[in-house]
């Protein structure tokens, strides 16, 4: 199967390198090969049948191909400094060799490895476009709809709290008021009450996850997180940074919440350094790929201590799903 997994050498040049792409496609080679690895060589091997680019850099092409090999095994390092445990792959051989921790499968493995998928979908991305055993319509849908819960769990562990999974369709398959009731009988801070302008059948009116640290007092004033999931090319499209203090509220709330909502986006992919802040300047707080992971291991613990999270208990259900498809 990986030898159906293509690197874009197009996308690959030394005035624009996506050197996540290319860290991609090494864990996906990982992932679906039969031994669970991959190796530094395979970037050199496949842009040896592709590369097309000018060395005014000084570089020879093949000095080129070594080059971005070994910075695409530094952003799989800098991956693996970052989630620690949470990273499901390990790098071996002075890194050289990457592969799969498959003994050792967790919640936050899961939770990358339906991320890394989700990436490089072929609505999105070019490594998988000749792949034969390709996510199936269902499988996709099925995958997406994980997300909503890994993202719901991933926002609990950011913020140590409750949260509950709005997004449209919802697992409880409740109505949108019902719902919204439901969570405000916790919050307990504005009072619902449908503004007359109001949509008149809302889904979940742009909001998928609302958090909180649970107030003991009942009084104003605490964490409170509204957020986003979004797994289309279009993400960055979808910010409800001004919808959800301001919109959201003045529709549902006849009395306003004194408490701000903090706004989160939630995404599967991976971000480049350079590109990050421009990203929370305009959707607002992020998680993403290398962030998710580490904030499920942080959720795991709070679920122990008995705070509730909706959501959590599909996670064994992608978990077999994971397992099924990688043939873990």
């Amino acid at each position: 199967m990986t030898d159906r997994i293509q690197l874009p050498c197009e996308r690959i040049s030394r005035s624009q390198l996506d050197v996540d792409l290319v860290a991609d496609y090494l864990e996906l080679k990982a992932i679906m090969s039969e031994d669970k690895s991959s190796l530094k060589k395979d970037i050199v091997i496949a842009l040896e049948h592709g590369f097309n680019d000018d060395f005014n850099n000084g570089l020879s092409e093949t000095e080129e191909r070594e080059r971005i090999a070994s910075e695409a095994i530094t952003r799989i390092k800098s991956r693996m400094t970052i989630l620690k445990t949470a990273y499901p792959f390990t790098l071996e051989k002075k890194g050289q060799n990457i592969c799969l921790n498959y003994d050792r499968m967790n919640f936050a493995h899961t939770a990358y490895l339906i991320s890394l998928l989700l990436s490089n979908l072929r609505s999105v991305s070019e490594l998988l476009v000749n792949l034969t055993n390709y996510p199936s319509p269902d499988d996709v849908h099925f995958l997406r709809k994980c997300f909503q819960y890994i993202a719901t769990v991933a926002i609990a562990g950011e913020i140590g709290g409750r949260a509950w999974s709005f997004g449209f369709p919802r697992p409880d398959h409740s109505n949108f008021f019902d719902k919204l009731t439901e969570i405000w009988k916790i919050i307990k801070d504005g009072e619902i009450e449908i503004d007359q302008s109001a949509p008149e059948f809302p889904k979940d009116d742009g909001i998928d996850v609302f958090a909180c640290q649970e107030p003991a007092d009942g009084l104003p004033g605490f964490l409170l997180v509204a957020a986003q999931v979004a797994t289309g090319e279009s993400w960055k499209y979808k910010s409800i940074l001004a919808h959800a203090d301001r919109g959201f509220t003045n529709r549902w709330f006849g009395r306003q919440p004194a408490t701000k909502m903090i706004v989160y986006h939630v995404i599967p992919f991976a971000r480049p350094d350079e590109k990050f802040r421009d990203d929370v300047l305009t959707v607002g707080n992020l998680l993403h790929r290398t962030r998710i992971p580490s904030r499920i291991l942080k959720a795991e613990a709070l679920v122990k201590n008995g705070i509730e999270i909706e959501g959590f208990n599909k996670l064994q259900e992608a978990s077999d799903w994971v397992i099924r498809y990688f043939d873990l």
